[in-house]
């Protein structure tokens, strides 16, 4: 999801979805493209049906699935990744620990596919042991809990560097409403005509009433703040993409 604000339905649209969710939520930690999260979860369910064999397997078999996955001698990435989906998909506690170790220091070639094999065990496992729903939240940029992670770009009125008060007064009230939201910092850089924010949003929290306020409390202190902004949970904008907005739209 990327969005100029302006854009009130989406908004309200996502967060009535979220709303409207009952159980157990799951959100990936880590920053996965989301083609690729779709890709795996398409090729992990292949692999269990291709794979009919008595469920959860044993200790013995996970370790030694486990042994072949972190062998030095295989370099072969199709088959890291299917080794990674039998253990996903096992309903193994033990396959579960084996992830949760290789995930500390993964192979390179698969680092994304082991974030992915984690959470579908863990997934797996929690189904197993409750009767609660397990709803899977995937955004490319991830989150933390029931947190999302988002990315939000905002410009200067006018084009005009921020005076070192305002900037001061930007960093005061992002950290004070946002912490009052119960949200996370994780970055907040200001440009010279601009300002980043990263943060952690509870996904029941209506994130543009926030963004709003955000830039009106701001705005109080002299009207520096543009009132269009730039949200997105896919990708960090780049220097590149932040300056072609800057240069492009100004105040608009």
């Amino acid at each position: 999801m990327g969005m100029r604000n302006g854009g009130e339905d989406v908004f309200k649209d996502i967060r009535d979805s979220f709303d409207s969710l009952h159980g157990h939520l799951h959100i990936l930690e880590q920053r996965v493209p989301v083609e690729l999260q779709m890709a795996y979860f398409k090729y992990s369910d292949r692999v269990r049906k291709e794979n009919p064999a008595p469920r959860p397997f044993s200790e013995e078999e996970c370790e030694r699935l486990y042994e072949e996955l972190v062998s030095s001698d295989t370099a072969d990435r199709a088959r890291k990744r299917y080794l990674l989906c039998l253990l996903a998909t096992s309903r193994s506690v033990r396959a579960y620990r084996l992830l949760e170790e290789y995930v500390q220091a993964p192979d390179p070639l698969v680092t994304e596919w082991a974030y992915m094999a984690l959470m579908e065990s863990r997934i797996s496992l929690e189904s197993d042991l409750s009767n609660e729903k397990q709803v899977y939240i995937s955004t490319g940029m991830g989150g933390k809990g029931e947190k999302l992670r988002f990315y939000v770009l905002m410009l200067s009125n006018g084009k005009k560097p921020f005076l070192e008060y305002q900037r001061q007064t930007i960093e005061r009230e992002f950290a004070y409403y946002l912490e009052k939201a119960d949200c996370e910092i994780e970055r907040l850089t200001i440009g010279e005509q601009y300002v980043e924010l990263l943060f952690l949003l509870p996904i029941r929290v209506d994130i543009k009433p926030l963004l709003d306020r955000l830039v009106n409390e701001c705005n109080q202190y002299g009207n520096f703040l543009s009132a269009s902004y730039t949200v997105t949970n896919v990708k960090e904008l780049t220097h590149e993409e932040i300056l072609e907005l800057v240069n492009k739209d100004g105040n608009n």
